[in-house]
């Protein structure tokens, strides 16, 4: 691993890597372990760089943006956590409504400076919290709004290290789901085309679903977002409150008493606290109504 490391630093400086990094720093749910190496790339070549020399090594490689998908082990990660967020954020937007934006832009930074220049479509994903690239990787959507509206195509890497371009066809995306993520891909870059609008009726649409979203999310408790995906002909809310499991409890993780779809830290919650609230919430649902339910939060350093 020291050798590893030292190669990553001739690659982007030793200020950008950092060892035994503690991931409930980069996560949404203030939990998670230590990273072994914790790297911060601050162009495309040194993220593609940093992902060959690791896939060279044979150690585990994470891809990670703002955390907000993710729940890390209180044992941390044995590997290679290599983070796009600010450090690679670029964003251009054309008058012809042609948005490029880098990985690591916020969903809300993309709506914000969209509504600026009169551009409208990516409103939908003003709330969301996370970034282009993990959008991309999960077709996030909300309000009836989804990631594959808007996007042209989007540059990635692929599990050689070689840079590849993928349209909508091939990106294939569907419900919380993409070819990108089955094949491993990792954003770099996404192009979007949004369309002319009033910066003020933006704004409005804007400000209307996050009230919504202040309304009915619980938004004040770290979480990682809707825990579980939306199952077919189904509301994973719905389930679990008819179950009886709303504002369930194991330690300092609880299903939200403002919205059951929600697994919060309420407090000094663990990874192992989330994962039996997880697991307890699965059970008791199918055993009520017959119904899996899948995790949309992803599960990092866990066996």
């Amino acid at each position: 691993m020291n050798t590893l490391k030292r190669k990553i630093e001739s690659i982007v400086g030793t200020p950008n890597v950092f060892a035994d990094e503690p991931m409930s720093a980069h996560t949404t749910f203030r939990i998670g372990g230590p990273a072994d190496v914790f790297v911060t790339p601050k162009t495309v070549d040194g993220v593609q760089k940093v992902v060959q020399a690791v896939r060279a090594s044979g150690l585990p490689l994470y891809i990670l943006g703002r955390g907000s998908n993710v729940l890390v082990s209180d044992e941390g990660i044995r590997g290679v956590v290599v983070q796009i967020a600010s450090n690679l954020s670029d964003l251009e937007l054309s008058e012809d409504g042609t948005v490029r934006a880098h990985a690591g832009v916020t969903n809300a930074k993309l709506a914000a400076e969209a509504c600026r220049n009169g551009l409208s479509g990516y409103e939908f994903a003003a709330g969301i919290p996370g970034t282009v690239g993990g959008a991309a990787i999960m077709n996030a959507g909300a309000y009836d709004g989804e990631f594959k509206q808007v996007a042209l195509e989007v540059t990635c890497l692929n599990q050689q290290g070689e840079i590849v371009v993928m349209g909508a066809e091939q990106a294939d995306w569907g419900y919380r789901n993409s070819a990108l993520m089955r094949n491993g891909l990792i954003v770099l870059k996404a192009t979007l085309r949004l369309h002319s609008g009033d910066p003020v009726e933006i704004q409005e649409r804007m400000d209307e679903l996050a009230r919504r979203r202040q309304d009915k999310q619980p938004l004040d408790k770290p979480s990682a977002g809707s825990t579980f995906k939306r199952p077919e002909g189904h509301f994973a809310g719905k389930l679990i409150q008819d179950a009886g499991m709303q504002g369930y409890r194991v330690g300092g993780a609880q299903v939200s008493t403002k919205h059951a779809g929600f697994v919060v830290n309420v407090g000094g919650a663990t990874a192992s606290d989330v994962m039996d609230v997880i697991r307890d919430v699965q059970e008791r649902v199918y055993d009520r109504f017959g119904v899996q339910l899948q995790p949309e939060v992803r599960f990092w350093g866990f066996d």
